[in-house]
């Protein structure tokens, strides 16, 4: 991702987004959330670079300042709740995405959000069903939503959503995890028994705390 259409083009594919030139100056191109018009994706070019300019959680904000030489704190911004992504090349577009998704749950404090972060407590050689997810994430009945959020996980390797099953305990069909077996694969390299591709709840099934 090197062009301004690139970086717009992906801010626009988040639920409930529009783009604005708020300045009077096309040079500044931003994409909000609908209802509190809050931004998310600031787009400008600076020193014959288009720069964006996101929302970071501090927890990952001199993470990605180190990570990459094109990743400075943000520019005309809060240096402490922004960083500025240089297009110039440098940075995966899978990192860039993903800089721009961590802003547009920051922003919106969305559920798919709150469904990764509980996906990341579920412990090594431990399962949780969908509904635990969705109970840990805020709200029980948005089981559909956990597995919407899971099948678009842009980490796999940070959030381990094959730890998910459902009710019953049973592993995902093939597409999930890219192949059959894939998934119960995975769970069995975590120390998880797996048969007839079923997970015994009540022996690896994570305890939710009351």
């Amino acid at each position: 991702m090197t062009t301004r259409e690139e970086a717009l083009a992906y801010g626009l594919t988040f639920p409930d987004t529009y783009q604005e030139a708020p300045f009077h100056d096309e040079n500044w191109q931003l994409i909000r959330v609908k209802g509190s018009k809050k931004a998310f994706l600031w787009t400008y070019e600076r020193d014959g670079y288009i720069n964006l300019n996101v929302k970071v959680n501090p927890d990952w904000r001199d993470f990605w300042r180190s990570a990459y030489e094109s990743v400075i704190p943000g520019w005309h911004q809060n240096k402490e709740h922004w960083n500025t992504i240089i297009l110039d090349g440098s940075i995966p577009e899978k990192d860039i995405k993903q800089m721009i998704s961590e802003s547009y749950d920051l922003v919106t404090n969305s559920p798919t959000k709150r469904i990764y972060d509980a996906v990341k407590k579920i412990p090594k050689g431990k399962v949780a069903t969908y509904s635990q997810i969705a109970e840990m994430a805020g709200n029980k009945k948005m089981c559909r939503a956990v597995g919407n959020a899971l099948h678009n996980n842009p980490d796999p390797q940070g959030i381990p959503c094959y730890r998910v099953v459902n009710a019953k305990g049973e592993c995902s069909g093939s597409f999930a995890f890219g192949g059959e077996e894939v998934q119960a694969q995975l769970l069995m390299e975590d120390g998880i028994e797996v048969i007839n591709g079923r997970v015994d709840l009540k022996r690896y099934g994570m305890k939710l705390e009351k």
